[in-house]
């Protein structure tokens, strides 16, 4: 087996991994490895934003992941996307700059009893990381690794769709990022000049260079090494032959919410129950890993409109195609340049809660379901999520193969409480498109249909189209060492393990109020500056 020694080494070069590698390869004296499963982020589709929909399902940059068949989705089962490539999955995702509510991460805190995850003591780290498109802020930073900028285009039904949402009672706002997200607006993006701004871009390509980083593709990590209580190094294989990457420091996983944990699991760190019926020895017993996985399941309402052209019919034929292409390739502008979703809303499902639990994702389009192509007549679709689910799934190995799938098991509305909520959800967009400013437009519900109306056909219905919106989070989740469902401590060390911390969304207690890349940029730069003050201390 080859073998080689580094002060750091770090699994997975996604949003998170790619922070940590630039972050501490900032001191000269520390040599970093950065292990990737993928390949480099050099397929053309994505840098082009609308190019998720080739990026997607594809083995070229997606694990290519389901979910188990979900009783709470009608028995069915869901794709269930990560990304296989550097950059992770911030070169698949919706490139949506989100970070969710200031309540979110005081709970952070709370379970983790560690005042640092609070949002006041983040915000200075979301500063840091921004290159913000209005310049620097008491809210926003520039100059920073990650560019943010408004969209590239326009459409009428979506202001329409805007003001329909203030007349049932959500005000415009012009930033979702202040920590109080409630509001109708744009999403801001990661991209610059219409084009995907990714973690590679953002933190390898500046650190090309220098010499105390190494970078591996198409490394795949097998399993941590674990000696008298302590975690030495990771064995992985690269081209077909077996390597071993000695950490002399500490190992950082920050391979996502879904294989952080298989990791763990595959290396005998988890809960005995799992690993035995795995076949796998346990070295040491940890309940939390692969449990409290969250996600955000969005449910689907689709209506037909009239008086307006949306990218159904923009987009049919060679001609509506040839358009679209040569305006982006003149301007960076136009469809191409499309995040998945445009607009955006935070809403209540009801009048008493204290701050929004939904989110809106609305788009100027419509299609069967994802990968299909989109229908022939103009349409629009409003997606909406619970922001706080109390579902809990989970994400175990079934095998100590590392090429074998883990099962991936989210419980989408298992709890009456997200049953509630998904009613309500659906209830409130009936009433959006029934406002007086999409009545021009004359909106005709077809997804999930208007036949559902009690309360039991609309749970049935939001079980027929709901989907995931690929925020899985919180299977090693922070917490205190008393607490049995904790994996990792407030500094994101493995409890019961030296040398070996998780930098990732698996960490999360409990899910942001929004989307997660932001979070997760967050994540790593405290990570990074607790690793670089406990080796300044020693």
């Amino acid at each position: 087996m080859h073998e080689a020694s580094y002060d750091y080494v770090v699994v997975g070069a996604g949003t998170a991994g790619c922070v940590l590698a630039k972050r501490l390869t900032e001191d000269p004296n520390v040599h970093v490895l950065l292990l990737e499963a993928g390949g480099r982020d050099d397929y053309p589709w994505i840098h082009i934003p609308v190019g998720y929909l080739y990026c997607i399902d594809n083995p070229r940059t997606d694990w290519r992941y389901r979910t188990r068949a979900e009783p709470g989705l009608n028995g069915r089962a869901l794709l269930y996307p990560r990304g296989r490539v550097l950059g992770g999955s911030s070169s698949i995702n919706g490139m949506i700059w989100m970070r969710g509510q200031r309540e979110d991460y005081d709970a952070w805190a709370d379970a983790a009893g560690d005042d640092g995850w609070r949002w006041d003591a983040l915000l200075p780290l979301f500063r840091r990381c921004e290159d913000h498109y209005r310049g620097a802020s008491a809210f926003h930073g520039a100059g920073g690794e990650w560019r943010v900028e408004a969209q590239r285009l326009s459409w009428d039904i979506l202001e329409a769709f805007a003001r329909a949402l203030v007349e049932t009672g959500v005000p415009r706002t012009d930033d979702f990022n202040t920590g109080d997200n409630f509001g109708v607006g744009y999403f801001e993006v990661n991209q610059r000049r219409g084009v995907r701004w990714n973690a590679a871009k953002a933190c390898l390509r500046p650190i090309a260079g220098r010499r105390n980083f190494t970078l591996a593709t198409d490394a795949e990590a097998d399993g941590l090494v674990l000696e008298n209580g302590r975690c030495v190094g990771v064995r992985y294989r690269q081209g077909g032959i077996a390597r071993f990457a000695r950490a002399r420091a500490e190992v950082l996983l920050a391979a996502g919410a879904i294989n952080s944990p298989a990791l763990l699991e595959r290396s005998g760190i988890g809960r005995p129950g799992v690993l035995q019926a795995a076949g796998i020895p346990v070295v040491h017993t940890l309940p939390g890993v692969g449990e409290n996985l969250q996600d955000h399941l969005q449910l689907r309402m689709a209506a037909k409109v009239r008086g307006t052209r949306t990218l159904n019919t923009r987009s049919r034929g060679i001609f509506g195609k040839l358009a679209i292409g040569a305006e982006y390739a003149l301007s960076r502008r136009g469809p191409m340049s499309m995040a998945p979703s445009q607009l955006g809303a935070f809403a209540r499902s009801d009048p008493g809660q204290v701050r929004p639990d939904l989110e809106y994702h609305v788009q100027p389009l419509s299609l069967p379901k994802f990968g299909e192509p989109l229908h022939a007549f103009d349409a629009i679709t409003a997606s909406v999520c619970h922001l706080r689910p109390t579902s809990r799934g989970s994400v175990h190995v079934a095998s100590p193969d590392p090429r074998a799938p883990p099962v991936i098991a989210p419980n989408y509305l298992a709890t009456d409480a997200d049953r509630r909520v998904a009613v309500a959800a659906l209830r409130l967009t009936r009433r959006i498109l029934a406002a007086p400013a999409l009545a021009p437009y004359a909106p005709e519900e077809f997804l999930p249909g208007p036949a559902a109306q009690t309360d039991a056909e609309l749970v049935r219905a939001a079980g027929d189209v709901g989907t995931t919106i690929f925020h899985p989070v919180g299977t090693c989740r922070m917490g205190a060492a008393s607490d049995p469902g904790s994996v990792v401590d407030g500094a994101l060390r493995v409890h019961g393990v030296a040398g070996l911390r998780v930098v990732d969304a698996s960490v999360m207690p409990v899910i942001t109020s929004g989307n997660t890349n932001a979070p997760t940029i967050a994540i790593a730069e405290r990570a990074s500056d607790l690793v670089r003050a406990e080796r300044a201390g020693r």
